[in-house]
C-alpha cells in the first residue's frame, strides 16, 4: 500500500498520554504483574442505584431506541437547568441556554472547531488539562499558554495577561477547581476574568467538572453578573455522579454560542441514547446526601494519597479539591538528573504502582506528580506499603 499522508491538522497532536500509558499497564498485567493504577481519574464508585434503574426502565421501552433530539431531550435539558438553579444559584433557560454533550471533552473540540480559525490564538492554562491544547491544535489554532505557578497559589497572573499582546486571541480556557492542582478559585477570580473577556472581546470558556468533589461550596462562573455576555461553561456528570463511562456532559450559557456549536455538533454527532438522558436527569435530581456520601469516601482516601506523596518526598498543599492529590517532587530527584517522567517510570517498573507525571499537563507541572483517589482505601494502603522503601 502506498504511503497516505496524515492531515496537517494533526500537527503536533500526539496520542493522549493515558491512552498509551494504560496500554503499557495492561500489558504488564497480562504478563502477570499486579499493577496498582493511581493515574487516571475514572471513578471506581457506581452511580446511584436509582440512576441505573432509570436506564434499565428506559431501555425496556420499545419506543426509546430511535435517534434523540440533537440538542438533547427536554427531560435532560430541564434537569440541567434545575440543577444549576438549585446547586449554583444560576437561572438557565433549558430551551436556549443548555446543550447536551457526550462528555465535556466533546464540547472542547466543538467549541474550537466552531470558533477557532487557523492561526488564531487561544489562551490555555499551564499546567492544565491536555485536551485544551489538543482541541486548539486540531482546529488549526495556536496555543498560548498562561502560567500558573505554585508561588502564585496556582492562580492566573491577570496583570501579566493584560501586558501581553492579545492580537488574534479568540478564546480563553479557565478551569476552577483546577485540575491537576486541586486549587479552588480565589474570591473575585471569576469576576475579574468576565471583565477581562468583555474588554478584550474574547470568548471565555470555563471547564467545571470538579466543583462538587471534596468541596462543600460548588461555584459556577455563570453566576457572575455579565458572564452570559462573554462566557460559556462546560460541566459533566463523570466525576460528580460516578458516570465517566456514560459520557454525559453539557454546555451552558450564551445562547448564540450554543446555537453555533450545535451547527457543528449536529453535522458530526447525534445526541446520546434517550434512556441515558432519562437516567442522567434522575442523577441530577439527587439530594445533598448523595454528594455528602461521595465526598466522605474521597476524604477517607485523601489521607492515603497524601501519605503516598510524602513517602516519595513530595510537598503537598493542604485543602485540595477534585479527584487527585498533587505533590511537588523533592529537589534531590531533580538534582539526580531525573525528571517527573523518569521518576514515575521507575516507580512503575520497580513497585508496579502507576502515578501521573505532572509534565503531561504542561511545563509548569514538570516538578510534580499526581495521585488519583479513584481506588479504595485498601488499594491505596497497599500502594503505600509498596512505596515505603522507595529511594
Amino acid at each position: 500500500m502506498t504511503n497516505i499522508a496524515i492531515a496537517d491538522r494533526l500537527g503536533e497532536v500526539k496520542e493522549y498520554y493515558f491512552s498509551k500509558k494504560l496500554a503499557e499497564v495492561d500489558a504488564m498485567r497480562r504478563a502477570g504483574s499486579e499493577v496498582i493504577n493511581l493515574g487516571i481519574g475514572s471513578p471506581d464508585l457506581p452511580p446511584h442505584e436509582s440512576v441505573v434503574e432509570a436506564l434499565y426502565r428506559g431501555a425496556r421501552d420499545s419506543k426509546s431506541h430511535g435517534y434523540a433530539n440533537y440538542k438533547g431531550e427536554r427531560v435532560l435539558l430541564e434537569a440541567v437547568a434545575e440543577w444549576y438553579g438549585r446547586k449554583y444559584g444560576v437561572t438557565l433557560d433549558p430551551g436556549r441556554e443548555v446543550l447536551t454533550l457526550y462528555g465535556s471533552k466533546e464540547g472542547l473540540t466543538y467549541l474550537c472547531q466552531t470558533y477557532v480559525n487557523p492561526g488564531e490564538r487561544v489562551l490555555v492554562p499551564n499546567p492544565g488539562y491536555p485536551a485544551y491544547a489538543a482541541a486548539v491544535r486540531l482546529a488549526g489554532g495556536v496555543v498560548e499558554n498562561y502560567a500558573l505557578t505554585d508561588e502564585n497559589g496556582w492562580m492566573p497572573d491577570l496583570e501579566a495577561l493584560e501586558r501581553q499582546d492579545l492580537t488574534g486571541v479568540k478564546m480563553l480556557f479557565l478551569n476552577y477547581p483546577h485540575m491537576p492542582t486541586g486549587t479552588a478559585p480565589e474570591a473575585g477570580l471569576f469576576e475579574r476574568f468576565v471583565d477581562f473577556a468583555a474588554r478584550h472581546d474574547i470568548l471565555l470558556v470555563h471547564d467545571n467538572p470538579y466543583s462538587f468533589i471534596r468541596n462543600d461550596r460548588p461555584q459556577s462562573l455563570m453566576a457572575v453578573p455579565g458572564a452570559r455576555e462573554v462566557a460559556v461553561e462546560l460541566n459533566s456528570l463523570s466525576k460528580s455522579h460516578n458516570m465517566a463511562g456514560w459520557r454525559v456532559g453539557m454546555l451552558v450559557g450564551r445562547e448564540d454560542v450554543l446555537a453555533a456549536v450545535l451547527r457543528c455538533k449536529s453535522n458530526l454527532n447525534n445526541a446520546m441514547f434517550v434512556p441515558m438522558q432519562q437516567a442522567a436527569a434522575v442523577a441530577l435530581g439527587l439530594g445533598d446526601e448523595w454528594y455528602a456520601q461521595v465526598n466522605e469516601t474521597y476524604r477517607g482516601r485523601e489521607k492515603w494519597a497524601v501519605r503516598i506523596l510524602e513517602q516519595l518526598g513530595c510537598t503537598v498543599r493542604p485543602g485540595q479539591m477534585g479527584l487527585f492529590e498533587w505533590g511537588r517532587l523533592p529537589d534531590r530527584v531533580l538534582a539526580e538528573g531525573s525528571n517527573c517522567y523518569d521518576f514515575i517510570d521507575r516507580i512503575l517498573e520497580q513497585k508496579h504502582v502507576f502515578l501521573t507525571p505532572g509534565g503531561i499537563f504542561g511545563s509548569e507541572g514538570e516538578r510534580y506528580v499526581r495521585v488519583s483517589l479513584c481506588a479504595d482505601e485498601a488499594t491505596l494502603q497497599q500502594a503505600s506499603q509498596r512505596l515505603s522503601d522507595i529511594r
